[in-house]
């Protein structure tokens, strides 16, 4: 599954989770400063453990210098949607 997140690096905890703006952008929160590519390896970190997958099923599609990223997660496609949906805070899941 592709999809669109925005990070919020330097944050006081890591969390995944809500929406950016007025789209399915996903919102994520890490801890580590946007040096050096940490803050982007520690959002795909998070992102792994959100969808309950190992770090090797998520990669970076694009983005790796922005807040706005594209990712993509390998797995079971309806779980991944249905994890995303509650992510996203949608009542369905």
């Amino acid at each position: 599954m592709r999809l669109t997140i925005r990070v919020r690096p330097g944050s006081a905890s890591t969390a995944v989770g809500g929406r950016y703006g007025d789209g399915d952008v996903l919102a994520v929160r890490v801890r580590a400063k946007a040096v050096d590519g940490r803050a982007t390896e520690a959002t795909l970190r998070a992102l792994a453990d959100a969808f309950g997958v190992s770090r090797a099923d998520v990669a970076l599609v694009s983005g790796a210098h922005g807040r706005t990223k594209v990712v993509e997660i390998l797995g079971d496609a309806a779980a991944l949607k249905h994890r995303l949906g509650e992510l996203l805070g949608d009542p369905a899941g």
